[in-house]
């Protein structure tokens, strides 16, 4: 792939670009900060100025990456910048070069976009801290309440499988008790960690609450929702925690659950009966999992054993 230019977008105005339609530009980027819908918006303003079949925007720090519309092997690229802070990179591609007027115009054009863009990310910050558990980096129940809804819909919607894990440390007050907070918060920072490692990439993690974490399985059957628990269960066993005090040792205790679509089962039903199965983990003797079965109600300890610390 052929980049044709590199530089700071903040320039003068080029004149390829008159009063009348940088104001039209302007107008219709303030009117959303969701960053997707910005650029895909700026994409389809620019096309009369700069026509093109792709759009690319990267940034690294913030962990973002969209790509709009399709490749191709002659792309422009331009480094963002305000006031000194790094907003990201963004490009266009086409199939054929782009020339020196329409060059101009794309740097002109950026200018509208520049504080735009920067409302947008300040946005998205803002929803991740509204919806991040400042302590693990998860996310937290705010979170849970949207993607359960969501999840679920789409689930309904194309007949797809959906389970939850609900996974509660065992004897966590007894660590604050014990050692004291610090070191619960910790041992929570830990589990946070292997928790990310161990599930897979479309998996979704959330602090519910104190110690106890619910995972959202998407296309996820019961069966692989119990393997995904029992791997949790020894990963979590397994955790180093040392350094923290010699004989500290932590064990979890999961209730599993899977959308019964027959039932026409609710998110709030779901959970409960992942929680259900949770509580029976932890009347089992904990550290274990436990796994509701279908009718709302039972739960079955299918495997795992018994917490004798």
């Amino acid at each position: 792939m052929r980049q044709e230019q590199a530089k700071l977008a903040v320039i003068d105005d080029s004149p390829t670009l008159g009063p009348i339609q940088r104001l039209e530009l302007l107008a219709a980027l303030q009117t959303t900060l969701a960053l997707d819908n910005l650029l895909e918006l700026f994409r389809r303003q620019i096309r009369p100025w700069i026509p093109h079949e792709g759009l690319c925007y990267r940034n690294e720090e913030a962990g973002i990456a969209i790509e709009l519309g399709r490749k191709g092997p002659h792309r422009c690229a331009y480094r963002l910048t305000l006031e000194g802070k790094d907003l990201g990179e963004l490009s266009l591609l086409r199939r054929r070069r782009f020339c020196e007027p329409e060059l101009a115009s794309f740097e002109s054009l950026l200018c509208c976009l520049i504080y735009p863009l920067r409302n947008a990310l300040l946005y998205r910050q803002a929803l991740q801290s509204t919806y991040t558990d400042p302590l693990t980096g998860l996310y937290n129940r705010a979170a849970w309440q949207q993607a359960c809804v969501r999840e679920w819909k789409l689930a309904r919607r194309q007949g797809t499988p959906l389970a939850i894990l609900v996974l509660d440390l065992d004897y966590f007050k007894r660590i604050n008790d014990t050692y004291g907070h610090a070191a619960g918060d910790q041992v929570l920072i830990r589990v946070a960690g292997c928790l990310r490692k161990t599930v897979r990439a479309s998996d979704m993690i959330f602090r519910y609450g104190g110690e106890e974490f619910v995972i959202l399985l998407s296309n996820t059957c019961l069966d692989g929702a119990e393997l995904l628990a029992q791997r949790l269960r020894l990963a979590i066993n397994a955790i180093d925690c040392a350094d923290i005090a010699p004989d500290l040792k932590i064990t979890a205790s999961i209730g599993v659950a899977a959308l019964a679509l027959l039932q026409e089962e609710t998110p709030e039903e779901l959970l409960r009966r992942a929680d259900e199965a949770l509580y029976q983990a932890k009347r089992g003797g904990r550290n274990r999992v436990v796994v509701a079965l279908g009718d709302k109600s039972q739960g079955t300890d299918r495997r795992g054993a018994p917490d004798t610390t």
